[in-house]
């Protein structure tokens, strides 16, 4: 098997609306193309993603028999792709079943160190390979006020969003909600730019970040009580290890508990939160990581191959088995 991909087939369970797992799909897609991979997608459920990966940058549905590697999310494209190449699964997550690992992938990469320690308690070894970004076109293109004027919401649940206007308010700042169940927005980091303080989890703060937004973690999701992280200027690795997802520090915010976390807003932190974006984020640098890792795992099954062919060897030669007689 090849140790350098070429072709490569990227795969999401479903890429017919807006989501993380999803616009992750694009963005791995683009950056591939952008580094000169024959690349192709896959997806049980086309519609707005695949239509952009199609007419955007040109990436085309699988028409090949084979690839060279496959980077799948989700483990129902492990399953479906099995017999098409050398796969790798990345898992998002630890709860959505679809997150779960295949046992048919030859490789798992883990976006945060809670995946990594999930899988391991699956005895599947991983490699830790952070959510990418695009730093081109998530960037600062406006500068922050002196004190927090506009704040974006990011959350995905009515319950976060009455605490967040209710905090708002206290402090006399205007919010903007933006909920990819409502009222999707393709272009999301032309918002962002917009805001001086972006609240969400995961991926929404990686983009925020990437624009020099300083963010507060908190949201509400279905498969989690609510919870945040607050202003994580000061805590940020600690937060990442689990994904940015308010489950480092699992607090539960009040209106007072916001406010007090917006108060913590400072302008020159955009510079610290772009900065460690482009050092943790860099989807040019995550690319890389995948290829590295690709080449560790042939390298490791091609010494296993020998090693076993050796001893197959050492115990049919024919003067080993008279001895035994």
């Amino acid at each position: 098997m090849n140790k350098t991909p070429r072709s490569i087939l990227v795969a999401n369970n479903h890429l017919q609306h807006l989501g993380g797992s999803e616009t992750y799909t694009y963005t791995l897609a683009e950056e591939l193309k952008k580094q000169a991979f024959d690349v192709e997608y896959f997806t049980f459920h086309k519609g707005l993603v695949s239509d952009r990966l199609e007419t955007d940058i040109g990436v085309r549905f699988m028409k090949k028999r084979k690839y060279d590697l496959i980077l799948a999310n989700h483990y129902t494209c492990v399953n479906h792709l099995r017999n098409k190449g050398f796969i790798i699964q990345t898992c998002h997550g630890i709860y959505p079943e679809l997150e779960q690992p295949s046992p048919h992938a030859n490789g798992y990469v883990a976006i945060s160190q809670e995946v990594k320690d999930h899988l391991s308690q699956k005895n599947l070894e991983s490699r830790i390979i952070l959510n990418g970004i695009n730093m081109d076109r998530f960037k600062s293109t406006a500068p922050l006020c002196p004190d927090v004027k506009t704040v974006l919401s990011l959350c995905q649940s009515d319950e976060a969003n009455q605490i967040i206007e209710a905090s708002c308010q206290a402090v006399g700042a205007r919010l903007t909600t933006l909920n990819k169940f409502k009222n999707p927005v393709w272009h999301v980091e032309r918002m962002i730019n917009r805001a001086d303080l972006v609240i969400g989890i995961g991926r929404s703060a990686y983009e925020a970040m990437a624009c020099g937004r300083p963010v507060i973690i908190f949201d509400h999701r279905s498969y989690f009580e609510p919870c945040g992280d607050g202003y994580v200027k000061d805590c940020l690795e600690k937060s990442l290890l689990k994904n940015c997802s308010g489950r480092a520090f699992n607090k539960a915010f009040s209106v007072a508990e916001v406010v007090r976390e917006i108060k913590k807003f400072k302008m020159e932190d955009g510079n610290f939160f772009r900065k460690f974006a482009l050092k943790k984020f860099n989807i040019a640098h995550n690319v890389r990581e995948y290829v590295d890792y690709f080449t560790h795992l042939n390298q490791r099954s091609s010494l296993v191959g020998q090693l076993s062919a050796t001893i197959k060897r050492f115990f049919n030669k024919p003067d080993l088995e008279k001895s035994y007689l």
